[in-house]
């Protein structure tokens, strides 16, 4: 996996880079991503501007989970490809992205999820999906929400902010659908809670000075 390191170490700049830019971007409680081992960051979803702009805010390479349509797209899909970002398939069951999730954190990397599964066209964030609650039950590792705002409806120069929020276990919970069902309820509360939080610091102006939520 040391080409995926390789290939964010200068893509980060060249996408990360302008994305963050043309989003004015903000990000809060970047040093609450663990700084080694495995998790899994859980992140809400508005527009595709989300996705340069996570990756400007990484300490370090995710590995995107993206839907199969995009990562076998004739050009577009070899350059996401470049980056460690691996396919599922939407609405039916996937072995092969299952073991490859459970994979990444295990052999100590961070996997990203857009958590609700696709954007969210209500302009808040929405239900989230078992796959990340899976993947840290099964595999023993936290969960870190990450909720984006200002991205609904996205133009150039419009300002982003993202805030990481603090790694989440579940200690004591199974690992089965009802396990996988109560994390997810409790990462959708808190990417909600950090979602409003965001939309508060939007209205004040966006101080760099805060107390994070």
């Amino acid at each position: 996996m040391d080409w995926v390191r390789f290939n964010w170490a200068w893509g980060k700049w060249v996408m990360g880079g302008p994305a963050a830019l043309l989003s004015r971007l903000r990000v809060y409680g970047r040093s609450r991503v663990p700084a080694s081992g495995g998790a899994v960051v859980a992140f809400n979803h508005f527009s595709w501007i989300d996705i340069p702009d996570f990756g400007w805010a990484a300490p370090r390479p995710y590995y995107f989970l993206a839907k199969v349509e995009a990562v076998e797209f004739q050009v577009g899909g070899a350059y996401l490809r470049m980056f460690g970002t691996f396919a599922v398939r939407r609405g039916e069951s996937d072995r092969e992205a299952v073991r490859r999730m459970r994979e990444v954190v295990r052999d100590g990397n961070l996997l990203g999820i857009f958590a609700e599964g696709t954007r969210q066209r209500s302009g808040v964030p929405g239900h989230v999906q078992p796959g990340a609650a899976m993947v840290a039950l099964n595999e023993n590792v936290p969960i870190v929400p990450a909720a984006i705002y200002g991205s609904y409806h996205w133009k150039p120069g419009h300002p982003v902010s993202i805030v990481f929020g603090e790694p989440m276990r579940f200690d004591g919970l199974p690992t089965g659908s009802k396990g996988y069902r109560e994390a997810s309820e409790q990462v959708q509360t808190e990417l909600r809670r950090l979602w409003e939080w965001l939309a508060e610091q939007h209205a004040a102006g966006r101080p760099r000075r805060v107390t994070l939520p």
